[in-house]
Order: C-alpha cells, then sequence, then structure tokens
C-alpha cells in the first residue's frame, strides 16, 4: 500500500468521527500519532479499527477510562488480531450482562411509572420516601442493583 498512514482528516472521514473527538481520543491515549517534520499527526491503518470499538464501547456505555485500559493491553507493534478483539472483549462480558439486566429494570420501572401517570407515589418503585436511598451512596441508587423489598413493602432496586 503506497501509504499506509492516515492524516486527521482521512481518518476523520473514514471513520465518521469528528476531528476534535479524535484529538480528545489522543489526548485521553485512547489513540496514538506520530508527528511529521510540519507536526502534522499521521495515524496507521490499524487506528481505524480502534476508533471504531471506541465508539461502539461508548455506546453501550462503557467509560473512557475503562476503554483506555482494554486498548492498551493490545499490541502497539502490530495491529490487532481477531483473537486480540475477542480476549479484549470477553473481560466485558459480565459487565455488558450487568448493564442488560439494569436497562432491563429500568425499562421495566418507567413503563409502570409512566403507567400509572406518578399519581401513585406510595407505591412507585422510583420514589424515595424520608431519603432512604442516601445511605446507599451519591446519586440515583433506586435503580441500580437487584430488586429487594423496603420498609414501604415495595419492591425496588438495591444499591
Amino acid at each position: 500500500m503506497p501509504n499506509s498512514e492516515l492524516t486527521v482528516g482521512q481518518l476523520s472521514a473514514r471513520s465518521g468521527v469528528a476531528v476534535s473527538a479524535l484529538h480528545f481520543y489522543e489526548a485521553k491515549g485512547l489513540i496514538r500519532s506520530r508527528r511529521t517534520a510540519g507536526n502534522q499527526r499521521r495515524f496507521t491503518r490499524d487506528t481505524l479499527r480502534r476508533v471504531a470499538f471506541i465508539r461502539v464501547s461508548q455506546r453501550v456505555g462503557i467509560p473512557l477510562k475503562t476503554i483506555q485500559a482494554a486498548l492498551s493491553a493490545l499490541p502497539e507493534e502490530r495491529t490487532p488480531t481477531r483473537d486480540d478483539w475477542a480476549r479484549l472483549s470477553a473481560t466485558w462480558r459480565s459487565e455488558l450482562d450487568d448493564r442488560i439486566k439494569q436497562l432491563q429494570r429500568l425499562r421495566d420501572g418507567l413503563t409502570e411509572c409512566i403507567g400509572c401517570g406518578c399519581l401513585s407515589l406510595d407505591r412507585c418503585a422510583l420514589a424515595n420516601p424520608d431519603d432512604v436511598a442516601a445511605a446507599r451512596g451519591p446519586g440515583s441508587r433506586l435503580m441500580v442493583g437487584r430488586p429487594r423489598p423496603y420498609a414501604g413493602g415495595v419492591c425496588e432496586p438495591a444499591g
């Protein structure tokens, strides 16, 4: 192949990712480039696969820090193989299964909540009387974890 490297503009056009996002990925250590004598970025063609992996990972909710750690385990001296990618994705299987379960609970809880029109706060799994969820930690805790009964008799997800 005459030109085995891509400019940032070419990488953007081929990947469908904005140049600014590519710069951000590089700053976060997700992708790497070399600089020409004129200080222009040049990316190896396997960067297209890495960018695709980053985008798909983000779509399923994997944090950038986790993506960076995974990508750092891939070989830098060669294009990652199918086996490399399979090993990497296998490490996320249980995390993705947990995310699927959380999303199903969220979907089912929202359907129930929307169905009642939020008029029955005493029965709503999303209600938080007396801020009992605060003991579970910061952020939204009601849709995280496994369902369990609480003092009000309603099953709500555990933290």
